[in-house]
């Protein structure tokens, strides 16, 4: 006999481990995801004015810091689930050495319940250089199943 639920994120169950995804950051993703985002904020992407605000150095953007959460969500779930609700704590910044190795920022997570309607709720650990970099990071995920019909 399982434990699993039915239809329930491939069966996740509570107090389950999830794999560890790890992350590379470099400068050069800082530029890509300013790009993107329209954030050319100079703390994450020059030494002396990120230093000059009080950094310790060059720093990833919060977001970004947030998004590698997301992808190693979805990386633990299928297409068929949906994110309900993604939250996060900023706890430190990443910061981004100026070198071609950059910086690793690890993602691990915990399955803490799941729901009577399948609401999967993932407890997240993320952190860069031994230190946790987001607090209170959780996600809300459940199977999708809805189907689209095309009239």
């Amino acid at each position: 006999m399982s434990n699993e639920i039915p239809g329930v994120c491939h069966g996740l169950l509570p107090g389950q481990q999830l794999p560890e995804q790890t992350f590379v950051v470099t400068r050069a993703d800082l530029v890509r995801y300013a790009g993107a985002a329209g954030d050319f904020n100079p703390i994450h992407y020059s030494e002396r004015i990120a230093r000059a605000a009080g950094l310790p150095g060059v720093v990833a953007h919060g977001m970004f810091t947030m998004a590698l959460g997301a992808r190693a969500v979805h990386a633990w779930v299928d297409a068929a689930v949906t994110v309900l609700e993604y939250n996060v704590r900023f706890a430190k910044p990443v910061i981004v050495p100026d070198d071609e190795t950059g910086v690793r920022v690890m993602v691990s997570g915990t399955v803490k319940s799941v729901a009577e309607d399948g609401s999967t709720l993932i407890m997240l650990t993320v952190t860069s250089n031994d230190q946790k970099v987001l607090s209170q990071a959780r996600a809300t995920v459940r199977q999708n199943n809805d189907r689209i019909h095309h009239g």
